[in-house]
């Protein structure tokens, strides 16, 4: 029998919402407003941005360094990098998000039977527009930015914060994600049972309670035989 929760954890990214344009369709699109050729390709700024954590409060700042470095390296002006770094932004806006199938049903129906809190990786500056976009903020108790104002997930602070902020135990609560490493993992290190959207791997150390297909099956996999289902 599935224990019955008193709250529900959410991740964001991949768990309830994609963008409609990946680094491959929105970095071409940025050197085009600025007017300048492709100076570097999507792959040298992925592999790059996040060495720039500890020097940037912002993942726009974090942007406009790595792509000021990029620039200098292939022989541009550090300011042209920064200027592509703005448009990329641009591009990258309100519109450029979606809700996985079924996600914007499930949150609906999980918000009318269980307080609901949001642990997600990122700053305000690049999650409050997905939020805003999509219409989230309504159905949330609690929102943390893990890795904005401490340790980013899988650290355990995240969660537990979260679940400081709803009044809720460990043991009566459960976290939904789509990475293991990081959700599954991560809600495990802070005593948190998971339903992982996807599949876990072959071997791991921790086994989600449930695994779904997508996130319209969440408010499913969260019904036990005592479940409440008016």
């Amino acid at each position: 029998m599935m224990t019955e929760y008193d709250a529900v954890l959410l991740d964001l990214d991949g768990t309830l919402c994609e963008y409609t344009r990946g680094t491959e369709q929105l970095l071409p699109a940025a050197f085009e407003r600025v007017g300048v050729e492709p100076m570097f390709a999507p792959e040298a700024y992925v592999e790059r941005v996040d060495s720039y954590a500890d020097r940037a409060d912002s993942m726009l700042e974090r942007r406009r360094l790595c792509f000021a470095d990029l620039a200098a390296e292939h022989g541009y002006d550090r300011q042209i990098g920064r200027e592509v770094a703005d448009a990329y932004a641009a591009e990258r806006d309100h519109s450029n998000v979606r809700f996985l199938d079924g996600a914007a049903e499930a949150v609906e129906q999980l918000a009318e039977r269980y307080p609901l809190a949001m642990v997600t990786n990122g700053g305000p500056d690049m999650q409050d527009p997905k939020l805003e976009t999509l219409g989230l903020e309504r159905y949330l108790d609690s929102l943390v930015y893990a890795g904005y104002e401490g340790p980013a997930k899988p650290d355990p602070e995240p969660f537990e914060r979260a679940l400081d902020a709803l009044g809720v135990s460990a043991d009566r609560a459960v976290y939904v994600g789509n990475n293991y490493e990081t959700d599954v993992l991560g809600a495990a290190s802070a005593d948190l049972s998971s339903i992982l959207v996807g599949e876990p791997p072959a071997s791991g150390p921790v086994e989600p309670i449930s695994t779904v297909s997508t996130p319209g099956e969440i408010p499913r996999a969260l019904e036990g035989p005592s479940s409440d289902r008016r």
